[in-house]
């Protein structure tokens, strides 16, 4: 047989295509977490897809959910005097009762009864700014269309605000249903909040240790969020409400309690209860007063909320006020209302679960040489 003819330097051998048409490795893993990400997504739309169809309970549940983890430590409180749990679940929710029934009652007695000269402040206000359009070069067609809209749009929202609450009250059965659920659960989550609990973390799927951790702090961000805005809806109500007092503008106690309740709707409720300020203020004053109280404002929610945020969100939350302002609008824009108001502490909550976690990794390897140094010459104990 004649001898194999050695390969020419420009031919190809079948050994070298070994691993040259291979994926690489980052690429198989960037796919993965790719698809990993494809599912997490479809599960949460799913989830949230699922919860608006059933959205009569999940939201009275969720709401009573918040303020059972905002309020439990009160139970607490209570089952250290020797009141039974239940009974002081039961008392504590009269109260809670009693204080919205109370603060209902506040608005719509106190604003509501004020509509008339509220609404006629904010219709002079709106034709003061048609006047400034029309200054500015806006012809006096387009100058009234903007400013009937605005008086309209204002007009819808105050009214549904203020004055549709109390009427809308007894019409809308939704909210009666809402209450009620909502109550009910807030009941129960009190009564066998630590039952509760304690189901939850069995049903984890992780180390008990772990899911203790987990609902400890999740239970720990709520409170200290919810701890943050009130005191940071305290701050904004009194600024205004003393600026408005000081300004000689008309219902102060009304804009320093309509600052107060929108300030529990993060960031845009602040800002929404400013401008309709500023609006009353232009309307009753004219325009040095509306200035005035738009520094006023801007003043309350910017510069001074500053020195208040790190305080009230930083010592509850531990996370920066511009890291909550991002999670409370993104959460917004994903989730709606829930989101709105559920980001920061989840996000809180995730942080610091996270720190636990690697603290705890941290002290293991510490752990097992301290094991290993006083164990070291003697048989291992057997597990149990």
């Amino acid at each position: 047989m004649a001898a194999a003819e050695p390969p020419a330097d420009d031919e190809i051998r079948p050994e070298d295509l070994t691993g040259v048409f291979d994926v690489p490795q980052w690429v198989r893993d960037l796919g993965l977490a790719a698809w990993l990400l494809v599912g997490i997504t479809l599960l949460l739309v799913g989830i949230v897809w699922l919860m608006s169809l059933t959205e009569t309970i999940v939201m009275p549940v969720i709401t009573a959910g918040i303020m059972a983890a905002v309020m439990s430590p009160l139970v607490g409180v209570l089952q250290r005097r020797r009141v039974p749990r239940g009974a002081a679940a039961a008392l504590l929710l009269v109260l809670i009762v009693v204080c919205v029934v109370a603060l209902g009652a506040l608005i719509i007695g106190g604003i509501a009864g004020e509509a008339k000269e509220l609404k006629g402040d904010l219709a002079k206000a709106a034709d003061t700014v048609r006047g400034w359009l029309q200054d500015a070069g806006v012809s006096a067609d387009a100058a009234s269309e903007a400013k009937d809209d605005a008086s309209s749009g204002t007009s819808d929202a105050f009214h549904t605000l203020l004055v549709g609450v109390a009427g809308g009250l007894t019409a809308l059965a939704s909210l009666a249903v809402f209450l009620s659920f909502t109550a009910l659960s807030l009941f129960f989550l009190l009564k066998d909040g630590p039952v509760i609990r304690a189901w939850t973390e069995r049903h984890m799927g992780v180390p008990a240790s772990v899911a203790h951790v987990i609902t400890g702090r999740t239970l720990q961000s709520l409170r200290g969020y919810f701890a943050g805005v009130t005191a940071v809806a305290l701050f904004n109500a009194v600024v205004i409400g003393l600026g408005a007092l000081i300004l000689d503008v008309p219902n102060a106690g009304s804009i320093a309690l309509v600052n107060f309740v929108t300030a529990y709707i993060p960031y845009i409720g602040a800002w929404s209860a400013g401008a309709f300020t500023v609006l009353l203020a232009l309307g009753s004053q004219g325009p040095e007063t509306a200035l005035a109280m738009a520094v006023i404002s801007l003043l309350a929610n910017g510069a001074l909320q500053q020195m208040i945020q790190p305080i009230a969100y930083g010592a509850t939350l531990d996370v920066h006020p511009l890291g909550v302002l991002i999670v409370t609008i993104g959460g917004g824009a994903l989730f709606g209302a829930v989101g709105l108001i559920l980001a920061a502490p989840l996000t809180s909550a995730v942080l610091r679960i996270a720190a636990d976690l690697a603290r705890a990794r941290s002290r293991e390897p510490v752990l097992e040489a301290n094991g290993a140094t006083t164990t070291a010459g003697s048989a291992p104990l057997p597990h149990r």
